[in-house]
């Protein structure tokens, strides 16, 4: 294993609504500046995160979207306000993080929801982004929504049952937004219980991959487990504030800014057409379909993003 890197320079950036959020800055401070955008929504930067890129050749800048992470207030609190957590807050904040940091232009590079939301900031900022690194692509339509939390249920009959009938009262079929409301229950033991049920699903659409180790969503500290789970359901019951199709719709505003589409073949929960349709709206961007990786990722998959990475760094 690579040894652990530390950060160089961090702090926490008041970003308005009483929010501040959490970023650092890691590898060659001269280096290419790059923002690591991470998943979820709402499962913050890991320390491994910090390698997304070569930290040798790259000036690498992470942060903890809005009420997860290191980022506050936290979404494990029932206290913190939701309406302030948007993707537009978000890319909003990613701007504001640009401009602390004095930097002109960056690579983004972003995983799973990671991928969403750098889209949402490159459609809306183009003119500050050299390149996109994107990894399990996602663009969080509803189509998209349905399919994780219902369609791949066909796969997994058993589990999906169990996740649907947590929530009876979900009468019209939504059930991502009966979770999202059941994690605005004011009992913490009936919050809590909604974040273990909602992530035993997350748990089984993996479980047939390779690195799809058993509690690889559910397995978190218990505040960490609260925050991910309502951060999910607010964004995912609301399409993330993107009018549907938006994304794939405006890919030509990404014209000219090279991108890597990584994504794994086997990725259930987000099949592979969704990184095919963005390869062929966006004409500088190349699909590299990973024939043994699911969403959790492969060696194969970490080679691939290694050289991108590499021939990015290099431009």
């Amino acid at each position: 294993m690579s040894e652990p890197i530390e950060p160089y320079d961090h702090g926490m950036l008041d970003v308005g609504d009483g929010n501040r959020v959490y970023w650092e800055q890691c590898g060659d401070p001269d280096g290419k500046p790059a923002l690591v955008v991470h998943g979820g929504p709402g499962s913050g930067c890991s320390t491994g995160m910090r390698r997304s890129v070569d930290p040798e050749r790259y000036r690498v800048v992470l942060f903890d979207q809005r009420g997860c992470g290191r980022s506050v207030p936290h979404a494990s609190d029932p206290a913190t306000d939701m309406s302030v957590n948007t993707t537009w807050h978000l890319v909003a904040d990613m701007e504001r993080l640009r401009e602390h940091l004095g930097i002109e232009r960056w690579l983004l590079f972003g995983g799973s929801w990671g991928s969403t939301l750098s889209l949402a900031y490159a459609e809306r900022h183009p003119e500050r982004v050299s390149e996109i690194i994107l990894v399990a692509v996602t663009m969080t339509r509803r189509v998209d929504v349905d399919w994780l939390y219902r369609g791949v249920g066909r796969f997994f009959p058993e589990e999906w049952e169990r996740f649907r009938a947590y929530v009876p009262e979900a009468e019209d079929g939504d059930l991502v937004g009966a979770y999202a409301r059941r994690m605005e229950d004011p009992d913490p033991e009936a919050r809590l219980r909604t974040a273990q049920e909602w992530t035993a699903w997350e748990d089984a659409v993996i479980s047939l991959e390779s690195n799809g180790r058993p509690g690889a969503y559910s397995d978190r500290p218990r505040d960490e487990l609260v925050a991910f789970v309502r951060i999910c359901a607010h964004y995912f019951s609301h399409a993330a504030w993107l009018e549907e199709g938006a994304i794939l719709r405006d890919a030509g505003r990404l014209a000219g800014i090279p991108g890597a589409l990584i994504h794994g073949r086997l990725d259930l929960g987000g099949p592979l057409d969704t990184a095919w349709l963005l390869a062929r709206a966006w004409p500088d961007a190349t699909l590299h379909a990973i024939e043994d990786s699911g969403h959790t990722g492969s060696t194969t998959m970490r080679d691939a993003i290694a050289a991108a990475a590499d021939a990015f760094a290099s431009r």
